[in-house]
Parts: structure tokens; sequence; C-alpha cells
């Protein structure tokens, strides 16, 4: 099942193209101090809005500051807190819709009508509030963030724990006498995996615009560590004299969405090839 697992996804151009992007920022946010010679709160007052050089790749921003080089280091922040935020969901998302699927009654109740009353508000407002009452910081964010995106992975493993749980093998295991805790990891935990792993790389995308719109909002981890959307609010003013102060870190927040979305496209069609017909 593995190998024509692998094999599938060889074969799915989608795949390895926003793998392969999503491996190379990955790989540039780590390296920035090797890739750039300027660190990202450098200030050159001589060279405030640059046009795009061999010196600027990008150009400046208003401080004389590399873009290119503000993009990469906030490249770490942005996937930093995305990546964080959506372990946290995934984990009690994964957590709350074993039990709830599982032991239904009254456990079911108050799991499911929590994750109902946290989707009742628009997450951006509610972690404008959270984040308000919590304070700007990197932990704060992913912590926020990721209690947010948890009724997310909540309902997709509930719906399928309901599922698996009228297996005949799932009746097996309680006829030898398996515990619920033997159940629910060795018989019913391997059949979530596969929505969980689609689930957190459409995850990734929504976090990545969450942190981003935060940060713009002045909500996100403070200064002077750059942010994609912190860059983004800073340069707005100047986009009519210098528009690649805009363009630059809008584009990279666009494509590392469009990747993750794309990413679990592919992986939704080739861990359940039946959504392809």
């Amino acid at each position: 099942m593995q190998n024509d697992l692998f094999r599938r996804l060889s074969k799915d151009h989608r795949f390895w193209f926003c793998g392969v992007y999503l491996i190379i920022l990955i790989v540039a946010a780590v390296c920035a101090p090797i890739l750039t010679p300027y660190e990202y709160n450098d200030m050159d007052s001589s060279r405030r809005l640059a046009g795009p050089s061999s010196a600027h790749l990008m150009g400046t921003d208003e401080f004389g500051r590399d873009i290119f080089t503000r993009i990469l280091y906030g490249a770490r922040l942005t996937l930093i807190v995305s990546v964080g935020a959506v372990l946290v969901s995934s984990i009690l998302g994964t957590l709350c819709g074993l039990l709830a699927g599982f032991y239904r009654g009254w456990v079911e109740q108050v799991i499911m009508r929590l994750m109902d009353i946290i989707l009742c508000f628009p997450s951006i407002l509610l972690a404008m509030f959270v984040m308000i009452l919590l304070g700007p910081s990197t932990m704060n964010l992913i912590i926020t963030i990721g209690v947010l995106y948890v009724p997310r992975f909540a309902r997709v493993v509930y719906g399928v724990t309901l599922s698996a749980k009228q297996m005949e093998y799932v009746a097996a295991s309680r006829v030898v006498g398996c515990s619920d805790l033997r159940i629910l990891v060795k018989a019913i935990l391997p059949n979530v995996m596969a929505p969980i792993f689609v689930q957190m790389s459409l995850s990734l995308g929504t976090a990545v615009i969450t942190e981003s719109g935060l940060s713009f909002l002045g909500l996100g981890p403070p200064p002077p560590m750059p942010s994609w959307g912190r860059i983004i609010e800073q340069s707005a003013r100047f986009v009519r004299l210098s528009p690649w102060v805009l363009i630059w870190p809008s584009l990279a927040i666009a494509l590392t969405i469009l990747a993750f979305n794309i990413l679990g496209d592919s992986l939704r069609d080739n861990l359940d090839p039946r959504l392809r017909y």
C-alpha cells in the first residue's frame, strides 16, 4: 500500500512542484545569513526606497533595509508560527475528535458544542481579541491560531472515528478484551492519519494568512523581527512611489499559500484515489 502511494505521488507533478518550492523556501529561511550579506535590520539612509539592483535584489524599504533579506528572515517567523499553530491544532483536534466519536454521549455533546462555539466567531476577529488580551509574542500567536484551528481537525477526525468504530476489526478488538486506549491507538488512529495530513497541509495555508493578517494589524511578534504581514503594513504607504516594496512580500505570501493548498489537494487525491473520479 505504501509503495502504491509513493508511486502515485511520484507521478503527481503538483506534489513535486509545490514540495520543491516549500523545501527551497525553508532552506532559504534557515540559511538566510549565508544567502545575504545584510542583517534584517541593517539601515542605509543613502539608499532608501532604492529599486532592485545587484546590491539589493529586491530593492530597499523606506529605511534603506534590504527587502530580500527581510523576506528571508520574515519567512522564518511566518513558517514557525504557521507550523507551530497547525501542530497544536492537529494534536488537540485529533484528541477531541477521537474522544467525541468513540465515546459519544455527553463527551460528544460537550466537545462538539465547544467546537461549534469557536466556529461561531470569525477567526480573525477572535484571534485579534485573544491577542489583545495575551499581548503580542510568537508563542501567544502560535497558541491563539492553534486553538482557533482545533475545530477543523476535530470535525474531520470525529467523522472518520464514527465510521471506523463500526468496522469489524474494532468489534473484534472489543471481543478479545482490548482496552479503549488500545483500540483508539491501534485500530482507529491509523484510519484518521490520512485526513489529518491533508487537513494539516490546507491549514498551513490559512495559518499563513492569519499570521500575516495579525502581523499587519500590529498583533504579531514585536519588532524588530520582521514578518511578511508587518513588511506589507510598513510598505503599503509607499506603493505608489516604490511598488516593489509591496510586490515582493505579497508575492511570497501568495505563492506559499498556493503551494500549501495545491499540496493539500495532491495529498487528498493520492491518499484517497476515489476522490479523483
